[in-house]
């Protein structure tokens, strides 16, 4: 293939076994990589188990010509998620690439989440995301380089209805990554997040009267769209790092988390009060001019 290609990389794929991490795992096969299909085999809602989903996507690649094994582990558990590593490893020596992209879904009106749908997405996209990352990542520093992609989402970022559950565990996704980004670069370690918005079997799972509210202009929603941004992000070609890209309706952008300007009380001067802050509070809001801070550490650098 010409183009990108991953000739002599090996990747590790979670929830590989349908939706965007099939097509991720094909992308990257026929781009020359040698894939780990990792997939619990369960229902969207995280339920169940097989082999099947796994098998399915390592034959589609193998019958194309390229290289995969399966995987069948949770990354829920570290046992799970250090399992999946190991795969890579006795498989085919090492791991160059990540990308975390399992995840469940179980919606439900706020005052409607039970304990246990909200354990689950937690366990999955939050707990799944550190243990696989944790084994992976310290292969990578110990080779001095490496490619992560987490999967995070709009509901984490802006928030939806009915998504309390999984808004809250994409949201700690993200945070998850920012540090694993910042801790990574001194080791040649490039993290990335994605927010995708595509068909897929979570889709199935939202409200009707919700998704009727979307735009209802042709717009590409294959999982391929996805793809061609995560593969962009795993390969040499990608020289960023601690970045969040949108990919929704045939559109690719930058997200950011921003700080505004503000209002600032200096050292010398007395305490602000709450009747401070509401004179204050069209100076706190304004949006004209606003800060992308790095770290924690970098937006304190930014106030006087």
């Amino acid at each position: 293939m010409d183009g990108i290609s991953f000739e002599g990389r090996v990747a590790i794929v979670t929830g590989a076994g349908g939706g965007l991490g099939r097509t991720h795992a094909l992308d990257l096969a026929a781009r020359g990589a040698k894939v780990v299909v990792n997939d619990l085999g369960s229902t969207i809602a995280g339920t169940g188990g097989g082999t099947a989903m796994a098998d399915h996507v390592v034959k589609e690649i193998i019958d194309a010509g390229g290289q995969a094994v399966a995987n069948y582990d949770s990354v829920a558990t570290p046992e799970g998620g250090k399992a999946i590593v190991q795969t890579a490893l006795d498989a085919y020596g090492t791991v160059d690439i990540l990308i975390n992209n399992a995840g469940n879904i179980r919606n439900a009106p706020f005052t409607e989440l039970t304990p246990d749908s909200i354990e689950a997405l937690l366990a999955v996209h939050v707990k799944g995301a550190f243990y696989v990352t944790q084994p992976a990542f310290a292969v990578m520093r110990d080779k001095g380089y490496g490619w992560i992609v987490f999967t995070s989402s709009a509901s984490g970022v802006f928030g939806n209805p009915e998504q309390a559950n999984y808004g809250a565990a994409k949201g700690a996704v993200l945070g998850l990554a920012n540090v694993v980004a910042l801790e990574g670069a001194s080791h040649g370690i490039l993290v990335n997040t994605v927010l995708p918005m595509a068909q897929s079997r979570m889709g199935a799972d939202m409200n009707p009267d919700m998704m009727a509210t979307l735009p209802t202009t042709p717009a590409h929603t294959e999982p391929e769209m996805v793809t061609a941004m995560v593969a962009y992000l795993a390969s040499e070609e990608n020289p960023y790092t601690h970045e969040v890209f949108s990919i929704a309706r045939g559109r690719y952008a930058r997200a950011f988390i921003g700080v505004t300007e503000g209002w600032h009380v200096a050292a010398d001067e007395p305490l602000a009060t709450a009747d401070d802050v509401r004179r204050h509070i069209a100076r706190i809001r304004d949006q004209d001019g606003y800060h992308v801070p790095g770290s924690l550490i970098e937006e304190a650098g930014l106030i006087p």
